[in-house]
């Protein structure tokens, strides 16, 4: 073997047994091909070296993960050749002269990560497998950007995934998507919804009937009166409910209103009730009339149904706008900035064009403006329905309802304070009266509610989770 580096090569045996000198004096040499020097590598998990038969300890030799046993020189069960001073990993057991068990063979000097070091390697994939979901249906990064921050991914935890913010983290995610063929991947910054034609003419709609359905009523007396009063109610609310299926105000899930339809119910009659049980009244039904023993008021009424246009034209400009502001942010605390003051000038202006409309409507039907009731209860209904159309729910339901409740307590305690002994009951309605007139239970109300909305949305609307991509009706 000189000349030849002293390579082992088989051999036959010189003496009887399962060793003989020449593989004892190989046991004692350090291990070739690992980096030299024995002890160069450590064994992981405590895994024992056999050395002739004998279990040694941490010895030198080669790393193995798992546990696996080394031996030297000796024999193991399986049947794959293993290499001297590489690495193992999963358990196969590798011999120097012998046979490794565990039935695959192991390359020379070659590491196999195991799975722990695999997803340290690459925590991204880790993240893509808990959010397969999400990935799979996103039809854009933005999309992704917005379902983990709806999960609670911050760009501080995108930190740890060595991204700036979420959004870059999303676009690796979405890029690394596989997809079906070889189609081209969808822009990162899809077109912002458009004002179609046909939800604009629904959101004229309600104004409109509820414009003739007044007309109606000024021009009639008597049975043909209440007639058209019905018919118009039962159009206008028809008007609105397809306004509030299709366009900008569209909301994901089905909501009931049967809280708005009060609230708008006293906005139409629960002030002339006030004032006529404060008077000992109401002596009759109402006539349509502001003069008759239970006053009805239509000026703010017509005012909301008008104002369902200018509604639908915020919503489509808060959407257009948070749409834009999504695309052009690097950071949750970036896109948040910039969408605050969208959401408090989208509401500035819908405030500005009911107003207008509201002095409008007073003027023409020759009533009361009724400005306080019919801005906070016009700026409640549209905060409620933005939360609504960008998936936040409870809160709206829970407002609307406290706000329904508490104008129809207003009346309960008015009218049980006529009991004996009640007289208390109604002294708080009657204070407030007193000191703001009837709209007082209202505005209270309304105002309450839409500030304690408007509160909610600056906190719920500027999340990028509430502009998720989605489908935008026809």
């Amino acid at each position: 073997m000189s000349g030849l580096g002293e390579l082992d090569r088989p051999g036959t045996p010189g003496s009887p047994g399962a060793w003989d000198s020449r593989s004892r004096e190989s046991l004692t040499d350090p291990v070739a091909g690992g980096g030299g020097a024995a002890g160069e590598h450590a064994i992981a998990g405590g895994s024992p070296v056999v050395r002739g038969g004998e279990v040694a300890e941490g010895a030198e030799g080669s790393a193995v993960a798992g546990g696996s046993p080394v031996a030297r020189g000796g024999a193991s069960d399986g049947g794959a050749a293993g290499a001297r001073g590489g690495a193992v990993g999963g358990g196969a057991a590798v011999t120097r002269d012998g046979a490794a068990g565990g039935g695959g063979a192991v390359a020379v000097g070659k590491e196999a990560p195991s799975a722990a070091r695999r997803a340290a390697a690459d925590p991204v994939k880790a993240l893509m497998h808990r959010h397969r979901d999400l990935c799979e249906r996103a039809v854009d990064p933005l999309e992704i950007a917005a379902g983990l921050e709806a999960h609670g991914v911050t760009d501080r935890t995108a930190a740890r995934f060595r991204h700036r913010d979420v959004f870059s983290l999303a676009e690796e995610m979405y890029a690394r998507v596989p997809r079906d063929g070889d189609a081209s991947p969808r822009p990162t910054n899809p077109p912002a919804p458009r004002a179609r034609t046909g939800w604009i003419v629904l959101a004229l709609l309600p104004g409109a009937l509820c414009a003739a359905t007044v007309a109606g009523l000024r021009l009639t007396e008597g049975r043909p009166r209440l007639i058209a009063a019905v018919v118009g109610a039962l159009v206008v609310t028809l008007a609105l409910r397809a306004a509030l299926r299709r366009g900008p105000l569209r909301a994901a899930t089905r909501t009931t209103g049967t809280w708005t339809c009060w609230l708008v119910g006293y906005a139409l009659l629960g002030d002339g009730l006030l004032h006529a049980a404060l008077a000992g009244g109401p002596d009759g039904l109402p006539d349509g009339t502001a003069e008759g023993p239970w006053p009805v008021t239509v000026a703010p009424v017509l005012a909301l149904a008008l104002a369902c246009a200018p509604a639908a034209a915020s919503a489509h400009l808060f959407a257009v706008g948070a749409r834009r502001k999504l695309a052009a942010s690097r950071g949750l605390a970036d896109f948040s900035a910039s969408v605050r003051p969208l959401l408090l000038g989208t509401v500035a202006l819908f405030m500005c064009a009911l107003t207008a409309l509201v002095a409008l409507t007073g003027a023409v039907l020759a009533e009361p403006a009724a400005h306080p009731q019919a801005l906070t209860l016009g700026a409640l209904l549209l905060l409620a329905r933005l939360l609504t159309v960008h998936g936040c729910t409870h809160a709206p339901t829970r407002v609307l309802t406290a706000a329904a409740t508490a104008e129809a307590a207003a009346l309960a305690t008015l009218f049980a304070g006529r009991l004996p002994g009640c007289g208390l009951l109604a002294a708080p309605v009657e204070a407030l009266v007193a000191a703001c007139g009837p709209a007082g239970v209202p505005t209270a109300a309304c105002g309450i509610g839409a500030l304690t909305l408007l509160v909610h949305a600056t906190r719920r609307l500027t999340r990028a989770s509430a502009h998720a991509p989605m489908e935008q009706p026809r």
